[in-house]
């Protein structure tokens, strides 16, 4: 009995592997270049004089109402030429990340056939880590200056979110970005409503970023990962027990969906927590959905909240 669980369980494996092998195999095939634009050069190296043309090129990068001298001043001031120094010096070569984009649409491009291509442009904005990386439409627009490494002298923020201000972050960021205007917006303001909300994100990372790590994909260390994995049956119960999961309050959000140093349970756990505990457990839930629905990337992101929580048969790992 023994000898026949092994083999069935084998088998699954390799029929998963070679399931799996069949969709990288198929984006392998797809054919995509991205062009990627160095703003971020084009405005640094751009002579005082020369301000209109760039402006021209680039009007969506230049508001109407705003004078000159504040363009000016920024080409001209010490602080963010040291601040452009600093990037040319991490990506002069942008080779590596335009290939992980390459990489990345052409995974959208399976699940999101009728996707236009974007073209991607790089920045240097105003150290807004609110947003990174945006995705909008036809563009890409990456703000360099916060991916410089999380021990960058520039930085001033607290390790929570300094963790985050890496290379590697790049592509989840795009991601979450991309996912963001897929998913459609929803009065529903209930706890269960925004964990499934960011599980819909991450999921999407699954599937768009297959070389990531979950860790990876949702911003947190290794460490983190296997805290949540440890206490996942115990932050379920957490939520039940407490009736939280329908619950509106805006105080939750705080709690465990927006980034923080740690979640507050408001017991003695809380320290030894990352943040956004409770966008991890809407993933598992998500995860649990896709495990046991026949459903496509596109239809999930469509998905009512209702549906996704009832057929997901979520149960924590004990």
């Amino acid at each position: 009995m023994k000898i026949y669980r092994f083999v069935v369980v084998l088998c699954l494996f390799f029929l998963s592997c070679d399931q799996k092998s069949k969709v990288e195999k198929a984006v392998e095939e797809i054919p995509v270049d991205i062009k990627v634009e160095r703003f971020d050069k084009v405005f640094f190296e751009t002579k005082p004089e020369d301000l209109a043309k760039v402006k021209k090129q680039y009007p969506f990068f230049f508001p109407p109402g705003n004078d000159d001298t504040i363009w000016l001043s920024k080409m001209e001031d010490p602080i963010w030429r040291e601040v452009y120094t600093e990037v040319q010096k991490k990506y002069s070569n942008f080779e590596p990340v335009r290939q992980e984009f390459n990489a990345l649409f052409q995974h959208v491009e399976y699940y999101f056939p009728k996707t236009k291509l974007p073209k991607v442009i790089t920045v240097i904005s105003e150290m807004d880590y609110n947003n990174k990386a945006i995705y909008a439409d036809s563009l890409v627009i990456v703000s360099l200056e916060l991916y410089l490494g999380k021990e960058h002298k520039f930085y001033q923020f607290p390790d929570y979110l300094k963790q985050n201000f890496e290379e590697r972050q790049i592509m989840p960021d795009v991601v979450s970005s991309f996912a963001f205007r897929k998913i459609p917006s929803s009065p529903d303001r209930t706890l269960i409503s925004q964990m499934i909300f960011e599980g819909k994100q991450l999921y999407a990372k699954d599937l768009l970023l297959p070389e990531f790590s979950d860790a990876e994909k949702i911003g947190y260390t290794p460490e983190q990962i296997k805290w949540c994995e440890e206490n996942e049956a115990y932050m379920w119960r957490n939520f039940i027990e407490n009736e939280i999961l329908y619950s509106v309050d805006p105080k939750l959000t705080t709690r465990f969906i927006a980034p923080a140093p740690f979640s507050k349970f408001y017991l003695e756990i809380d320290n030894d927590s990352p943040g956004r505990v409770g966008a991890w457990l809407g993933w598992q839930i998500v995860r649990s959905y896709m495990k046991n629905n026949n459903v496509t990337l596109p239809e999930l992101l469509k998905t009512d909240v209702k549906e996704i929580f009832e057929k997901s048969k979520y149960k924590p790992k004990k």
